[in-house]
């Protein structure tokens, strides 16, 4: 597994409240659309990043993580996986503290170059999914 439970719960909790949210656009019926809602309901802010650069849930959106020109603590990825690797570099360059891959996102390579990097990283899970569970 990639991500155990303290990691999760840190993630969530303790590394910041800026969320990035790579693959974001206004489709509402994409599952990051709900995923962004679900991650405001609990306190974070959310910024979209997607080559459209839409407002989605009133937040502006960026092309790309470089676009921010501001920090962000965690970057949650919602692009397939083959496409997630430059991503979580991108996520270290940028100077996020943690990386958090969507449901069927893995990539092992990238999981421990993010690891090595410095960064925590949770692979294949959901926060909205984990929310509840923190109690």
């Amino acid at each position: 597994m990639y991500g155990d439970e303290a990691t999760i719960r840190r993630i969530l909790t303790e590394l910041g409240d800026t969320w990035a949210v790579v693959g974001l656009s206004a489709n509402q019926r994409r599952a990051a659309y709900g995923v962004a809602l679900a991650l405001q309901r609990f306190g974070k802010r959310i910024v979209p990043v997607h080559p459209k650069a839409e407002t989605v849930h009133g937040e502006r959106g960026y092309a790309s993580l470089a676009d921010i020109p501001f920090d962000v603590e965690v970057v949650d990825v919602f692009v397939n996986s083959e496409l997630a690797g430059p991503v979580a570099d991108d996520a270290v360059a940028k100077g996020a503290r943690a990386v958090w891959f969507q449901l069927g996102v893995v990539d092992p390579a990238a999981y421990e170059r993010t690891r090595t990097a410095g960064l925590e990283m949770v692979m294949d899970r959901c926060p909205a999914i984990e929310i509840p569970r923190l109690g």
